[in-house]
Formats: structure tokens, sequence, C-alpha cells
């Protein structure tokens, strides 16, 4: 091997990247730190294989992804397989199938890589870390409650503070436009002005279609509260008015646990989140978005989940003071120090030296001492 072929070992497909030290065990560190969050309120972790049949892995909420799912022939049952691009729905296979007589409600957490045929204008990677966690088998307000702060909880816990949610109710523009039996193409055209937020087209088009309603609402995105007053002064048809009203529960029951949390309400957004069928949620931190969730079905079973990205994570929390590392030379013991927080690195010839091997500390005696500069 010669030196021109260095770079070519080193470049990876686009969207691929090496994760190195320090970040590669910051990440290690903070998903578990999350996961430890989770399952101090009794959510147990699964793991999903990578692969899984096509027919399993892209069914339900699974659809959601088809587009996103690199697929293989497995060559010894000859049948299609995908690679995951997502892991909740391989949850709700496991919930579905493995875990059917578990007493519900479920509580199930996992953490894993998942791999995407393209990156999104916002996220160029293609392979990323998730963490996550599935509530199967209750449907209440409570329970959507629970994940939206167990996502800000499990935030906290890795030192990321500043954060805010976005509550979306992707489903009242559907319902809106059922009501009003508008059929296609006004339809697209209005799902495509509500996506720009373009407001006189919407004002237009809903005009239009007999859905007043609709101009009003993408208007009163914003605060929570402001948002809230503009859904109960609505004319909302009934489907509408219980989507809304199960909005203003949700919104209740986590401002009774977390009266300080920042929260704004979308009640016309529903981008991304075609397969959920309550209200879906975001949290945002001062660098963009960290989490992303909702209500959906696994199987048949009502379900409300959340999946935080660890990547976008690991670029917003502090990171932790590096621990110390104590310079051992042949023949001492460093078991005592490793207990008392040290990082140990053994000198393998007399070639290796503190500097060498990037230690902080040397043995005087049996004390650590910094190296001095």
């Amino acid at each position: 091997m010669t030196s021109d072929d260095m770079p070519h070992r080193a470049l990876l497909p686009a969207g691929l990247a090496d994760l190195l030290p320090p970040d590669a065990a910051r990440e290690a560190a903070l998903v578990e730190a999350m996961l430890a969050v989770f399952a101090a309120h009794g959510y147990e972790r699964v793991k999903p294989p990578l692969l899984e049949f096509e027919d399993s892995l892209l069914a339900g909420s699974g659809a959601a992804v088809a587009e996103q799912t690199f697929r293989l022939m497995d060559p010894v049952s000859q049948r299609m397989m995908g690679l995951r691009a997502d892991t909740t729905p391989q949850v709700a296979r496991i919930a579905a199938t493995r875990l059917a007589n578990v007493a519900r409600p479920l509580r199930l957490s996992y953490a894993g890589q998942v791999l995407r045929v393209r990156g999104t204008p916002i996220a160029s990677e293609r392979q990323m870390p998730q963490a996550g966690i599935e509530l199967i088998g209750a449907a209440t307000a409570m329970a959507d409650a629970e994940v939206a702060l167990l996502g800000v909880e499990a935030l906290a816990a890795v030192g990321v503070t500043d954060v805010a949610l976005d509550v979306l109710m992707p489903t009242m523009t559907p319902a809106l436009l059922d009501a009003a039996r508008v059929v296609p193409p006004l339809r697209q055209k209005l799902a495509r002005a509500l996506d720009r937020k373009d407001a006189a087209d919407v004002a237009a088009l809903a005009a239009e279609a007999g859905a007043p309603a609709l101009t009003a609402l993408l208007a009163a995105a914003g605060p929570a509260d402001g948002a809230l007053a503009a859904l109960n002064a609505a004319d909302l048809p009934p489907a509408a008015r219980a989507i809304a009203d199960n909005a203003a529960a949700v919104i209740a029951a986590i401002r009774a646990r977390a009266p300080g949390l920042r929260i704004t309400l979308d009640p016309v957004e529903f981008r991304g989140f075609t397969y959920h069928t309550g209200v879906a949620f975001t949290l945002y931190g001062p660098g963009g978005e960290l989490a992303r969730g909702g209500r959906y079905l696994s199987g048949e079973e009502p379900a409300t989940g959340l999946t935080l990205y660890p990547d976008a994570v690991l670029r917003m929390a502090a990171p932790a003071a590096p621990a110390p590392r104590l310079f051992l030379a042949p023949g001492q013991d460093g078991a005592a120090h490793r207990a008392a927080g040290f990082v140990t690195v053994a000198a393998l010839s007399a070639a290796d030296t503190p500097r060498s091997l990037r230690c902080t500390h040397i043995l005087h005696g049996q004390t650590p001492a910094p190296i001095e500069d």
C-alpha cells in the first residue's frame, strides 16, 4: 500500500461518516444516560435486528419510510429484506407478536443505528443513531404527555435544558377537508399551500373549498395559549372539534407536570407526520430539532412514541470534562486508581511516554500527580 492509497480508503459514501474519539464515547454515554431515564420510568429495552423481511418491516407505520429503505435479497431464504430506516415499526412488530400477551400499557425503549437511502434538506446524514420510547396500549392524553415529558427529562439528563415543545395536530387538516368534501386537485393545492405556509394562497383556496377555518388556524400557530384560544373560537365540525379538544387535554396534562416548559401549537402542520393518528410533537433546542414523536397505531393498538436524535443532541450538549489519564510504567498496578476515576494507560515499550500516550498524570510513589507543562 502506498501513501496515495490512503485518501481513497478514508473516502466514504455520501451521508456516511466515522465518529472519532472523543465524540464516539460521548455519544455512547449520552445514549445510555437517556435510556437510564426511560428505564427509571418503567420502559424496558428491546433490541430489534438491523435487517428484516421487507413485508414485515414496511407494514403499518413502516410504509411511511418505504422510499427511504435499502433493500437486498436474502441469500438464505431468497426473500427480499430491508435495512431499517426507522426503529418504531420494528418495536410495533415486537409488541404485536413476541409481547402480545404482556399486559398493557406496554412501555418499551430502544437505541440503535438506522440507514436511509438519502438525506434530507435539513440533515445530510444517511446513517444516524436513534434512541426512543414507545407506550403501547394507552389512548389517553396522559399517555401522550408522559412520552413528551420523558423526552424533556432525557435531554435534561445530558445537559440540554433549554428545550421547547411544539405540539402538532396532523389530523386536523384532513378532518377539515373531509368535512368540506374537498376533492383533488383542490385538496392537493391546499396541502401544498399549507406546506409552504402561504397565507394568501391558503385563504383563497380555503374559501374556494368551503373550509375557512384553515385560514384562521394557520394564523393561530404560535404560543399554545393563543393557538388554543383560536381553536376554541373557531367554528369547527365535530371531528375537528374532537381533535382540538384532545390537543388541549394533552397540553393541560403536560403543563400540570412541567408548568415552565415552553409550548407552541401548530394546528395545521402535518409535514412528516403522515401516519400519526393524534397529536404529534417535536422537541427543539437552541440548535434545532432534537426529537420527534406522537400518537399512531401499533398494529391495531393505540400507541404514542418519541424518537430522539443523539447526533443532534451531541452537538448541543455541553461536553463533559475528560477523565484524567494516568500513565503506568511497566509493572505498576492501576486498579485502585481506576476505581478512583482515572483512566490508566500502560506503557508497552520504552518508546511509550506520558506525552506520547496523551496522559495528564503520572505516579509519584502511589500518588497520581499532574504532569507539569
